[in-house]
């Protein structure tokens, strides 16, 4: 039976014969389609999501670790600036020993003046007295008159300080006969044959104000313990003066930071010991107060970066429609094909090449940020760092490197997956071999342990290609040898010329493949990689490319000895054409 469609008689079996085609075709379009998604989508997402988790985990242990410096270091500053506060104070009393008013029997008024010097010096001087070797206070200036003429023999600071090596002694903070908290530092002096003692007492809330003016960050609380574990000095809201504390760090180490639970919240803590008197300078803050804005900037940077995913994602899926829906209505041009398989290879390719984009892009910015940090933390008072012009310049310096790299590694990833017609002119297969392997890809073979070997022929002539086509294909065959070579191993690029045709060989030391997979090397979407590792078009669209050049590829393999891929190309036809042009 037959029917005129057109003008134009078709048979019945005719027309079964195109329409089961056509559902051939549409069903091939329609599993390409899908299986170029999920791979683009499997190659690109999957490094990327394991990079964001890494960098996530990361940053947690860098902000803690820079949580600990920067406690460490604050409470450093802070027991040196008590110790100097103590030490200033225990001059000051000396210099009572060595004025010119002073006297073995002080009057009233020469105690009153004594004191006048002192608060001179601090408001957090209290009283002044003189004592004997007996103990008993000669001389006294203070709002506790009474205590003129006391025996102060049997108290804990008085016997201290009478058999201490060094002539001074800072006590902890007690009660004693004015049954009010204060703590006492005492001076001794030899003079002729009797020892004498001058002391001065100290108000611990003047001492508590002077500790907190000392104290900078946002929520810092700091305390001063004694060896016992009794508060010296601490906010009300942290304890009771002359409280037990829940903690006290070792005695053994001079400095230390510490992480502790409090009321359920994590709380980083650095303690220093002071060299001037037996107590214990501990320093605390939440890390949900400390690093708030931190935490905040990086929730904002993992917001963005799932928004960034999720467009390009997007955009793989749009594009990957356009592709595979311009290769099905331009199905019966092969050079149309070609060109298309060619773009989508080389999307699949910079989806597996994300990770090491990736990685490489962020080493860069890595060493941007900490550079960064390194001029904040110059120019941050309370690290009293020194710094110069010099210094400056020289961190810039290590800042512009780090973006001229960036700008290296994103220019080459746009270079490569830029989408061009197919242009032949003259050009020298070694060249285009050391522009493909110079750069990122040599980078990449270096870190995996890969040993790359060039032996070219220097003789080679110039032959008729497309310098960004046969580029890809060689690109291919390297990046297939280097994924075969499990560990370490060599990849060999030599060069020849065979009579008419020119030789380009690429040799590993890989796994090698059997004589069945050998079959299936050069068929579209066949690829003995894990899901998500390569689409399989590579050595189809390379073989394509080499065809149309009026070449081939020969293959040679065996299990466990490696491969060889030989791409022969035509010197003859490249004559030809330079003869016929000119």
């Amino acid at each position: 039976m037959a029917f005129d469609i057109g003008g134009i008689k078709r048979t019945t079996n005719e027309v079964a014969t195109q329409e089961k085609g056509n559902a051939k075709t549409e069903s091939y379009f329609r599993k390409l389609r899908l299986r170029l998604k999920l791979g683009l989508l499997a190659a690109f997402l999957m490094p990327l999501a394991a990079l964001s988790a890494y960098f996530h985990f990361q940053l947690d242990a860098t902000l803690k670790e820079s949580g600990r410096l920067h406690l460490s270091a604050l409470a450093e500053s802070q027991k040196n600036t008590i110790d100097l506060f103590l030490q200033e104070r225990v001059v000051n009393i000396f210099r009572l020993f060595h004025s010119a008013e002073f006297s073995l029997s002080p009057s009233e008024t020469d105690m009153d003046r004594c004191l006048r010097n002192l608060r001179q010096t601090s408001d957090a001087f209290i009283d002044v007295g003189f004592f004997d070797q007996e103990g008993v206070q000669i001389g006294y200036a203070g709002p506790f008159p009474y205590l003129h003429g006391k025996d102060y023999s049997r108290e804990d600071w008085f016997k201290t300080i009478m058999t201490l090596n060094r002539n001074y002694y800072i006590s902890d903070i007690y009660l004693g006969f004015r049954n009010k908290p204060h703590f006492t530092i005492a001076i001794k002096q030899m003079i002729g044959t009797k020892l004498y003692v001058m002391r001065a007492t100290l108000d611990p809330d003047k001492f508590y104000m002077f500790l907190r003016n000392i104290s900078r960050g946002k929520g810092v609380d700091s305390a001063l313990i004694n060896k016992k574990g009794y508060y010296q000095v601490v906010d009300p809201d942290m304890g009771k003066l002359l409280g037990k504390s829940k903690y006290l760090p070792s005695g053994n180490e001079p400095s230390g930071v510490e992480e502790i639970t409090r009321n359920h919240d994590s709380i980083l803590v650095a303690y220093a010991w002071l060299k001037e008197a037996p107590w214990v300078l501990v320093v605390s803050q939440p890390f949900s107060l400390a690093y708030a804005k931190m935490y905040r900037t990086r929730k904002i940077m993992i917001a963005s970066t799932i928004l960034i995913v999720a467009a390009i994602g997007f955009g793989i899926w749009i594009v990957t429609d356009r592709l595979v829906k311009r290769a099905q209505a331009t199905v019966e041009s092969r050079e149309e094909l070609q060109s298309q398989l060619l773009h989508v290879s080389k999307l699949a390719l910079v989806g597996e090449l994300a990770a090491g984009i990736a990685h490489e892009i962020n080493n860069p910015l890595a060493i941007i940020g900490a550079t960064i940090g390194v001029i904040r933390d110059l120019f941050d008072p309370q690290f009293n760092l020194p710094w110069t012009p010099k210094t400056i310049e020289q961190e810039l310096t290590i800042i512009d490197s780090a973006v001229n790299r960036a700008r290296s590694i994103t220019q080459q990833l746009l270079n490569f997956s830029r989408k061009t017609p197919q242009r032949l002119i003259s050009g020298n297969v070694n060249k285009i071999l050391d522009d493909v392997v110079s750069g990122l890809m040599e980078k990449e073979l270096e870190v995996a342990d890969i040993r790359l070997i060039r032996d070219y022929d220097p003789e080679l002539p110039e032959i008729l290609l497309d310098p960004d086509q046969i580029g890809q294909v060689f690109f291919n065959i390297i990046k297939n040898a280097a994924d075969a070579i499990e560990k370490s191993g060599t990849i060999t690029l030599s060069t020849r010329r065979d009579n008419k045709t020119v030789r380009v060989t690429v040799t590993d030391t890989g796994s090698g493949m059997t004589s069945d997979q050998m079959k299936k090397i050069f068929l579209p979407f066949y690829t003995s990689k894990e899901v998500g590792k390569g689409t399989g078009l590579g050595l189809s669209v390379s073989l394509s490319i080499v065809e149309s050049l009026g070449g081939n590829i020969e293959v040679q393999s065996m299990p466990g000895a490696g491969s060889s891929f030989t791409v022969v190309l035509p010197v003859s036809k490249s004559e030809e054409a330079k003869n016929g042009s000119s």
